[in-house]
């Protein structure tokens, strides 16, 4: 208790620093426009109480938000190495793109009027508006488009471009990407890949964004904020709000700086729910954001130093025993404060999604699953067959607390199924390897289907021709995945890794495979100032960061 209380003397400390070396005071919220107010006498001069409504005004167009340290992009806001070109992150403020996903993650366009597939898959034609320009002043063009791929082909550090060949401008207004394979979801990349200048590129651009989005990068100070200020010649409906000052934070200093009303939105977690902070309210935002942890799914063996399988996991009826043995909601409610939802996928509530894989929690019936296939318990309550014991470690990341705390929830629930679970904290520089036949806990959840390839379709280059991040095969799945990508349309593709994860008879779910066991997905919290008015969210991908401000240019003040 007593760390807690100096971690948290120590955020108030630090945001107070903050402020004063950011000139907070210029930044408008309510508070300071509460002050300004006060400070107005009462019979004072005309033209002072005048000034005063004029600032009171202007500060209804600003908002000050916190985003964990994690956010900021330590490459710069360049969309090749992941600012808006990332599986897992946002749209991009500073460019614009040629696609964006709706409020229910449908395809819309942005920078596109129009845009088409050849027969075969291997052509996209894009065809974009004649009227923008970055914000020096020059036009965007199909030659910038086709730079801004051809560059994340090269240089992406976070993304996949391998089914791109090249991007070509036909023309000023029209754009060709030539596809190494059908790639129907295509899309979706469009949606998140900002567009950038080549004639002003260079190798610092992420430090000094040139974009044609909503905001121009007016700021950053590396390591405590960047602020953003509407792009006056924006061709889309004007910004509502003028200017965004992101501040990144821990939770800790998050929770200090809304507490000192120093900031209009404040991410936090579960832990800190149940805080009261006077002139703010709770705002939980649904996502697909999960956490779950892998089962491998072969006997082990060892192949370039590394061990992949499992003995005791690679048994699909102890896979099927865990998956309904685990109570979800008891989760949620002891380690989320109830601010969260079962997961059952990788991505529940996407177009793509196939409610097959919902199951109900039966601690019975998966005590008979095991009973039936042989694993019998020992003297000590722990089960065993065949000299294999019904025990493994369970990872998680080393410092993150959620992720430790549903370990440990699973681990107490797992003895209750006569399963020994031993919990670790590792860091990301072993996790991967030891993966393969140790189950680790994850964080996924994208915009994308092809978050479900990913994880479960089979690749060539893991040693042993299975799945990447975990040891597992199925060629029917495969195939499933690999019809979706050649679909003629997005509206086929859905059905295609719909059947991919059950299609009746196989799968990745409970009556299938069962390869990974998906537990919850996380709510993102903020604390936000009343009267702010934060519009409706998209659900958010996994990462508790920029998703928040996607549509900040709609927000308003109330009055």
């Amino acid at each position: 208790m007593k760390r807690k209380a100096a971690a948290f003397l120590c955020a108030v400390i630090w945001v107070s620093g903050v402020f004063a070396g950011c000139g907070r005071g210029e930044v408008g919220t309510q508070e300071t426009q509460q002050t300004q107010t006060a400070d107005t006498q009462e019979g004072g001069d005309e033209t002072d109480a005048q000034g005063a409504a004029a600032e009171e005004t202007a500060v209804k167009d600003e908002v000050v938000v916190t985003m964990p340290p994690t956010s900021e992009p330590s490459s710069g806001f360049d969309p090749a190495y992941g600012w808006g070109a990332g599986e897992h992150v946002h749209e991009p403020l500073i460019q614009s793109t040629l696609t964006v996903t709706t409020q229910d993650l449908q395809i819309d366009t942005d920078l596109a009027t129009e845009y088409s597939v050849s027969g075969d898959g291997l052509t996209w034609t894009v065809k974009i508006r004649d009227d923008v320009k970055f914000t020096d002043g020059e036009p965007l063009t199909a030659e910038d488009v086709a730079f801004t791929y051809n560059n994340c082909k090269e240089k992406s550090s976070v993304n996949d471009f391998t089914m791109m060949e090249e991007a070509v401008a036909v023309d000023d207004t029209t754009v060709e990407f030539h596809m190494t394979r059908p790639y129907s979801i295509w899309p979706y990349t469009m949606a998140i890949v900002g567009i950038v200048p080549e004639h002003a590129y260079a190798e610092n651009y992420g430090m000094n964004p040139i974009g044609s989005g909503r905001y121009i990068m007016a700021q950053w100070d590396q390591g405590q904020q960047v602020i953003f200020e509407a792009n006056p010649d924006y061709y889309g409906e004007e910004p509502k709000i003028k200017k965004v000052t992101v501040l990144f934070m821990e939770e800790d200093a998050a929770l200090a700086a809304a507490m000192a009303g120093q900031v209009d939105v404040a991410h936090t977690a579960a832990s800190y729910s149940d805080q009261e902070i006077d002139g703010y309210g709770l705002l939980s935002v649904q996502t697909v954001d999960n956490r779950g942890f892998n089962l491998p799914c072969t006997e082990p063996e060892e192949a370039d130093g590394i061990v992949y399988g499992n003995a005791f996991t690679s048994d699909v009826n102890v896979r099927r025993a865990i998956n309904i043995g685990i109570d979800r909601q008891e989760m949620i409610d002891n380690v989320l404060n109830g601010y969260g939802m079962a997961a059952y996928s990788v991505c529940d509530k996407m177009p793509w999604y196939n409610s097959g894989a919902e199951v109900e929690y039966d601690l019975e019936e998966a005590k008979r699953i095991l009973d039936e296939a042989g694993w019998t318990e020992g003297s000590d309550g722990i089960r065993e067959k065949d000299g294999v014991r019904a025990e493994f470690t369970l990872m998680f990341s080393t410092g993150d607390s959620v992720r430790q705390a549903l370990a440990e929830d699973t681990a107490n629930q797992l003895r209750e199924l006569g399963i020994e679970v031993t919990t670790e904290g590792v860091g990301w520089d072993v996790a991967y390897d030891r993966a393969q036949s140790d189950p680790l806990v994850w964080g996924w959840g994208a915009h994308t289907p092809m978050e479900l390839y990913n994880i479960y379709h089979t690749l060539s280059d893991t040693g042993i021709g299975l799945a990447e991040y975990s040891p597992y095969g199925n060629e029917t799945v495969d195939a499933y995945m690999d019809a979706a990508l050649e679909a003629d349309s997005l509206e086929e593709s859905y059905e295609l890794w719909q059947q991919a994860q059950w299609d009746g008879t196989t799968g990745v779910t409970q009556d299938g495979d069962i390869p990974w066991i998906w537990l919850c997905n996380v709510d993102h919290l903020y604390f936000v100032r009343d009267g702010l008015q934060v519009a409706e969210q998209k659900i958010h991908p996994h990462g508790h960061g920029w998703s928040i401000v996607n549509n900040v240019d709609q927000w308003s003040w109330e009055g």
